[in-house]
């Protein structure tokens, strides 16, 4: 099984893009995070063309998440972060496909910093982390993928200090992240690759993805079942070459 974790930065505009790369590689989940599209505008048709089903959570200009299931539809288990019932911000939803447990999230990016934004973020991720520890003791596959907005370490930026004073590198962010992974949650990618240098974004401005000036902020955390069955993880950089295209890239793992 293929999951997969993708910020379209805009489901419509990037439409094509996201189609193309369903086809081309076949993956049969796939979170994606910023719609920014309301609920009653996401393209379900065009997904189910390319042999996708899918629930999702949708928000007008802004956020929104959804779950693609190849073949099927994901079976909906949480629609919004639990903790907050005033959040009405659309960054996370949850479904079973195939006997794994996925959540989608896309935390808030925090910035500027400090701040009414930086305040909900780390809230926001606090909420996250009491989710987590509750899903981590699931006795079947658990993956929760998405963009975090966080830079776990200086290895995940191609010059950390010109991020100091960014929320995504924010010490509070930070130790958010590690609090995550002190539960017991495998980071795929750096686990596989614990001395690669591998970004999953890259800005629009400053020639930054041909000079690959990038970070890693989009990632896939596994529970001890799905940790077992990890086979493969990645990123589809080739997709952020293309017109277009979203300023992240595709990042996946592979579970037997």
């Amino acid at each position: 099984m293929r999951i997969a974790t993708y910020n379209v930065n805009g489901v419509n505009g990037r439409l094509p893009v996201l189609i193309e790369w369903l086809r081309t590689t076949e993956p049969d989940v796939v979170c994606l995070q910023e719609l920014k599209a309301a609920s009653e505008k996401f393209p379900l048709s065009a997904f189910e063309e390319a042999g996708y089903g899918a629930i999702w959570l949708g928000q007008k200009s802004w956020n929104g998440v959804a779950l693609l299931a190849r073949g099927g539809t994901p079976v909906e288990t949480r629609r919004g972060l639990p903790g907050d019932p005033s959040d009405e911000q659309s960054r996370y939803i949850e479904g079973a496909v195939g006997g794994t447990l996925v959540g989608c999230l896309y935390a808030p990016n925090g910035n500027p910093r400090p701040g009414p934004k930086f305040d909900y973020k780390l809230a926001w991720l606090a909420r996250f982390e009491a989710l987590a520890a509750e899903l981590f003791g699931v006795p079947g596959p658990v993956v929760l993928a998405g963009d975090y907005n966080i830079i776990p370490e200086d290895a995940d930026a191609y010059k950390p200090e010109r991020w100091i004073d960014d929320a995504l590198f924010a010490p509070d962010a930070r130790d958010a992240y590690r609090r995550l992974l002190a539960q017991g949650w495998t980071d795929a990618l750096r686990h596989l690759h614990p001395d690669e240098r591998l970004f999953t974004f890259w800005d629009y401005f400053r020639n930054a993805f041909p000079r690959d000036a990038g970070l890693r902020i989009d990632h896939l955390l596994l529970n001890g079942p799905a940790a077992k069955r990890l086979k493969q993880a990645g990123v589809d950089r080739s997709v952020r070459a293309l017109p277009k295209t979203s300023d992240h890239a595709p990042t996946w793992v592979e579970l037997s």
